[in-house]
């Protein structure tokens, strides 16, 4: 058995909006300690969507926080470093490129995942990160800047996932052109996200909707006006669907400076909270949940959680 040192391991979940990097420890009885967990938006997805290739800064700042991350990782002792992008560098044609910058200066081999896979990772997390009744029908959803993945576990039924090209920045960028949007823009984007959602053909109405990723983790915080973020109040919060509705209504009707002054959102959501608010609403409303129960692990635990069990199962 490795010393608690050698088990420390860092995950990178590289997203269209968002670099995180998580690091955690093995305990002996197998159960993971977070030791950091960083966040920093780079909004890598700008303009992928209509060009086809990435931003030259918006590049260079992901760069950058990648490199900072992993200096942090390795001075906490992170022995392994491992690392998935998601829509963005999919996406995109210089994606490749991207990613052998990130190996020169970062040292990370990052992981370009298919859908498929972040929607089994997010899942993962799911199922360690929350109790959640094993025969529970279950859908969970990971609301990107690029792309918003469905997971649908039924007990004695094969994980069905899919992912579709909604996310909050693409959305934004798609339909958004007022500052708040106009009501045409809003009606457009509705559409849009229910076209998508009803190209699923599910006829299935869940016990349990969990929503993970900083969309949702974002829409509760300023629910319970947290004017500093806390993962022990949002991980595990059931959201009503009037809460969320409420908080769709409040960002629609406030122009950016407005609502960049609302407790609990942070500045690089500001301008496409509204688009993964409304993904968020139409998936409550096509499926008939009354709350969605909100995680604050995705990703990047589930890079963790299947990195150790392949090594210590």
């Amino acid at each position: 058995m490795s010393s608690q040192k050698d088990q420390r391991l860092a995950a990178f979940d590289v997203g269209s909006n968002t670099v995180l990097m998580l690091v955690v420890e093995r305990r002996a009885d197998g159960s993971l300690v977070p030791i950091v967990d960083l966040s920093r938006i780079t909004r890598l997805g700008r303009g992928v969507d209509s060009t086809g290739h990435l931003d030259p800064e918006s590049a260079r700042d992901t760069l950058n926080a990648i490199v900072e991350f992993s200096r942090r990782a390795r001075e906490l002792g992170a022995t392994r470093i491992i690392g998935a992008a998601t829509a963005a560098v999919r996406d995109a044609a210089d994606g490749e490129a991207f990613l052998a910058r990130v190996r020169s200066d970062a040292g990370v081999a990052l992981d370009v995942i298919s859908g498929q896979t972040e929607a089994e990772l997010s899942h993962l997390a799911v199922i360690r990160g929350l109790r959640i009744n094993p025969a529970a029908r279950l859908l969970i959803i990971d609301i990107g800047g690029g792309s918003t993945e469905f997971i649908r576990a039924e007990p004695g039924r094969p994980l069905e996932t899919v992912s579709l090209q909604i996310g909050s920045v693409r959305m934004t960028e798609r339909h958004i052109r007022h500052d708040p949007p106009a009501p045409a823009e809003v009606m457009a984007l509705r559409t849009t996200i229910d076209s998508a959602i009803d190209s699923l053909g599910w006829n299935y109405r869940p016990n349990v909707l969990v929503g993970i990723a900083g969309t949702v983790t974002t829409v509760c915080a300023v629910a319970l006006k947290l004017s500093t973020y806390a993962p022990d109040l949002v991980h595990g919060y059931r959201l009503s669907r009037d809460e969320v509705g409420r908080t769709l209504e409040l960002f629609g009707k406030l122009a950016h400076s407005e609502r960049s002054r609302l407790p609990g959102l942070v500045s690089g959501r500001v301008d496409v909270i509204f688009a993964g608010t409304t993904i968020l609403e139409r998936v409550m409303a096509r499926f008939d949940a009354e709350a969605v129960t909100v995680s604050d692990q995705g990703v990047r635990w589930g890079l963790v959680w299947r990195e150790f069990d392949r090594h210590f199962a």
